[in-house]
């Protein structure tokens, strides 16, 4: 394979790497939270479980329609501040706040008035994190030009991304501790707080410290006014057709939702197999277990994945990096049959370091690949629309995410689940431990058929900069000052 050494000038100083993680660690504990909290409106407010699944999808809705919208707006605004960090800044304090208010909420109060009122703030949140999350995306695709830095600073995002899933399990054992608070609803309003408060400090960082692209030709960017709306609108239209006829692009979309569906729709059957086949049923003897797994999982990902893909991304390159990590986290699933052993509860630990490979690689390679993607459209369109394919792709994630939730629950019904009991049957539990092995394992070989013909090499990557720097010069960013004897660009240190 032909390799590139990274110039001085396109490498991202590490501080900067550490802005932009800890806003990928915000981006990922408000979700890696709200899957924790969203328990309490069942368990501890009473609220009807169809009523408390509305709250989870009617928001997420605004929300997976929200994001290209989002998208074209950051990739076209125009201010000295830049079209990524005001964004940035304002929605990260926006959902921050929104989130502790929103778990504001008290048993003594109507399930109709909680209802509401969880709707209502949660619809402000979504839009605050749909503000601050998209640009961030958008901000991280152009923050250098190289191809396997790119890489690196994904695998940066990616790992401080990991802590968010590492501390969000332990979210449940705190609410429900009796010695911290008297009641789980009490638990969740004090904890949000903090929770709010951290995230909007994490989110903020890459507002102040981050260097943004300078767009190479302003002038095709598009005049975000009212009285351009409807000239907008079809510019919009138009950028989302564009976007969807990227072959390479949809590659990469197709792929992310095989592996993550696969992942989703599973997600929740390593809790039941820990509590209803390790344990018999039996929730207090299960204690930590579940916990521990989603904890050791997260740091098998940080510590050992990330790291190992980041470097197999720059021997063999991103699509080959992404096809060997996805049959690693084959195996991984396969291992589940031996590693939930009632006999040995501690055996569950076994496959976890072949599992974590499957997403561990998946975003942070198919982040940078869209980063790559996005010089390839530049090319052929002539315009840097960073933020429109991170919402796009990000979208294809909530799909996924949506039909997962389905999914998991149609197999958990056709399988003979039955919540209502403590012993499940044998036939059941067989069942459900075949369906946690063989739904992923099928999603992980469609994604590798239609990732084979990826064709977005190092060396092709290499070949699209050139022309682009032939057409328009090298990409600059804030901060960057212009060398009196090299004419070279040289960064700033941040």
């Amino acid at each position: 394979m032909t390799h590139y050494k990274t110039a001085t000038q396109d490498i991202v100083p590490f501080g900067q790497k550490l802005a932009f993680g800890s806003g990928h660690l915000a981006n990922q504990l408000f979700p890696a939270a709200l899957g924790v909290f969203m328990v309490v409106l069942v368990m501890s407010l009473g609220m009807d479980p169809i009523l408390a699944g509305l709250l989870g999808a009617l928001p997420r809705l605004l929300d997976a329609l929200t994001d290209p919208i989002m998208g074209f707006i950051s990739d076209n605004t125009k201010s000295k501040w830049g079209r990524r960090k005001p964004y940035i800044l304002i929605g990260s304090v926006i959902s921050g706040i929104t989130y502790m208010i929103m778990w504001q909420l008290n048993p003594e109060n109507s399930e109709v008035y909680n209802f509401f009122y969880f709707l209502v703030v949660s619809i402000f949140f979504y839009i605050g994190y749909t503000i601050f999350a998209t640009p961030l995306i958008g901000l991280g695709y152009e923050m250098t030009p190289d191809y396997n830095e790119r890489t690196r600073l994904m695998a940066v995002s990616q790992f401080m991304g990991q802590i968010a899933w590492m501390i969000a399990p332990w979210f449940w054992v705190i609410i429900y501790n009796p010695s911290l608070f008297d009641s789980a609803p009490e638990g969740a309003r004090i904890l949000s707080i903090w929770v709010g408060a951290l995230c909007m400090v994490l989110g903020i960082l890459p507002a102040l410290f981050n260097n943004e692209m300078i767009v190479p030709d302003q002038d095709k960017m598009k005049n975000l006014s009212a009285k351009e709306l409807a000239a907008n609108t079809k510019e919009f239209i138009k950028g989302i057709k564009l976007t969807i006829q990227n072959k390479p692009f949809m590659k990469l979309c197709g792929s992310t939702f095989l592996i993550f569906n696969g992942f989703q729709t599973i997600a929740q059957f390593a809790f039941f197999i820990i509590v209803y086949y390790l344990f018999q049923g039996d929730k207090v003897a299960a204690g930590g277990w579940p916990a521990w797994f989603g904890t050791i999982s997260a740091m098998a990902t940080a510590f050992l994945v990330i790291p190992i893909v980041t470097k197999l991304s720059e021997k063999f390159g991103k699509k080959n990096a992404f096809i060997i990590a996805t049959l690693l986290s084959v195996v991984g699933y396969a291992l589940k049959w031996w590693g939930f052993n009632p006999e040995y509860p501690w055996l569950m630990f076994m496959p976890i370091p072949f599992l974590s490979f499957g997403i561990g690689g998946l975003f942070t390679l198919m982040m940078s690949m869209t980063a790559d993607v996005c010089d390839l459209d530049e090319l052929n369109n002539g315009e840097r629309r960073e933020a429109t394919f991170g919402a796009i792709y990000w979208w294809m994630v909530k799909l996924g995410t949506a039909i997962a939730m389905l999914t998991s629950g149609v197999v958990l019904h056709y399988i003979g689940f039955d919540e209502s009991v403590d012993v499940q049957s044998a036939e059941t539990i067989t069942n459900l431990r075949l369906a946690d092995i063989l739904i992923p394992i099928t999603t992980a070989f469609l994604a590798i058929v239609l990732i084979w013909k990826y064709d977005i090499t190092e060396a092709k990557s290499h070949e699209i900069r050139e022309a682009l720097i032939a057409r328009r010069g090298k990409v600059k960013h804030e901060g960057d000052v212009i060398s009196n004897v090299t004419g070279e660009i040289i960064p700033d240190k941040i």
